[in-house]
């Protein structure tokens, strides 16, 4: 297991365990800063997660391109739409995160 799964995975037991003690008694609690906690976490989490696959995916592209300089036109197109799909699923963690936002107040 590398370093960076190991921490995200201790991030996230922390706060599955630490969250019973966030819990409020009744109804009618302010929950904002939990709101804000969970779309900061979330946006940053998507952006690290899209940032890492982006990398790697790229990486292995232009490693296959550089092995085989004649499949350039065959990898690149896929490569691009890979991309912009990783692209779409962190707008949508950003949308999410807005509207989370919008609950605070």
């Amino acid at each position: 297991m590398s370093k960076i799964v190991r921490i995200l995975f201790a991030v996230v037991t922390l706060l599955v365990i630490a969250s019973p003690s966030f819990a409020q008694d009744g109804a009618g609690g302010d929950a904002g800063g939990l709101i804000a906690l969970g779309a900061g976490l979330g946006i940053g989490i998507a952006a690290l997660g899209v940032g890492l696959g982006q990398g790697r995916a790229t990486a292995a592209a232009m490693e296959s391109i550089g092995r085989n300089p004649n499949s350039a036109d065959r990898i690149f197109v896929p490569m691009i739409i890979g991309l912009a799909l990783m692209e779409a699923l962190c707008l949508y963690a950003l949308v999410i995160a807005f509207f989370l936002q919008g609950k605070i107040g």
